[in-house]
């Protein structure tokens, strides 16, 4: 039989699960699941194969049947109790006086542990408040602190595109975004528009990076002479995807031609690096 992708738990994480024998899942499908954490409700996702993009070192489970009614009953059940839980969790910050940002509480399925998510800037000592909270709530209290991308997989819903965040969606890790990527694909750089929920950069700048590098090596770099049917000119601006490039005459008057219709040139001055244009506006 074999094996499926599983997403389960507050964070939307994926793990591998073995099916019982002789059962077999569609995509959709809502299941009850035991993992090292305890009894969960998970949602199955695809079989697991060489192709499934799974990170490396997923969770392994067990799924224990489809969710009956009785299931989807008693999950709608903990997630209204989990209001009071955050409440209690945030009135035993304040007491203690803890410098941590309380971001959101998650109630295992079979009642194991319950989760609490915080924000703070070091190590907290929240000894006492397990204690207090293994109290009130008579299960195992685990705690862990998160970032402000984890935050936003835990809270967001849309983003500037209209569609779901992608970290709530279908982001397993938080892939790595840096300016770099922006300036090369020309986007914006006000912080305001290039930011996502989380105040980092979008993780979307990511996606299309790769292309971007690749269709760059096909072109001129900015300060190369080629050659036109009109003569010499420089190469001052680029339009990556649409593989054309900007060029500036002898006469200082600027064309736009497609890569393919010139010949590179020695440069008479050193080349810059790809992707820094003399014209702001060309994309």
């Amino acid at each position: 039989m074999p094996k499926y992708v599983v997403r389960f738990g507050a964070m939307r994480i994926l793990g591998i699960c073995d099916p019982p024998a002789d059962q077999a899942y569609s995509r959709g499908t809502h299941v009850i699941i035991r993992t090292e954490r305890g009894l969960e409700a998970g949602e199955i996702l695809c079989e697991s194969g060489r192709a499934t993009a799974v990170p490396e070192g997923s969770p392994a489970a067990q799924i224990l049947r489809p969710m009956t009614a009785e299931d989807a009953n008693e999950l709608s059940r903990i997630h209204d109790h989990e209001h009071k839980e955050f409440q209690v969790c945030l009135r035993c910050i304040q007491d203690l006086g803890l410098p941590m940002q309380l971001v959101d509480v998650e109630h295992i399925f079979g009642g194991e542990r319950i989760v609490v998510y915080y924000l703070a800037d070091g190590r907290v000592d929240f000894r006492e408040l397990v204690k207090v909270l293994a109290g009130e709530f008579q299960t195992r209290i685990e705690m862990r602190q998160i970032g402000v991308r984890d935050e936003a997989k835990l809270l967001a819903d849309y983003g500037d595109c209209g569609q779901p965040v992608c970290c709530n969606n279908h982001l397993v890790t938080m892939p790595p975004v840096s300016m770099k990527m922006a300036k090369l694909q020309k986007a914006t750089l006000d912080p305001t528009k290039i930011s996502g929920r989380c105040g980092r950069l979008k993780c979307c700048l990511r996606y299309e990076y790769e292309t971007y590098e690749q269709a760059l090596k096909e072109l001129p770099p900015i300060g190369a002479r080629v050659n036109t049917k009109e003569g010499s000119a420089r190469v001052v601006g680029q339009e990556i995807l649409a593989g054309k490039i900007l060029l500036e005459t002898e006469a200082r008057t600027r064309i736009l031609v497609d890569a393919a219709d010139v010949a590179v040139l020695a440069s008479e001055e050193k080349a810059r690096p790809h992707g820094d244009s003399e014209d702001p506006q060309i994309a």
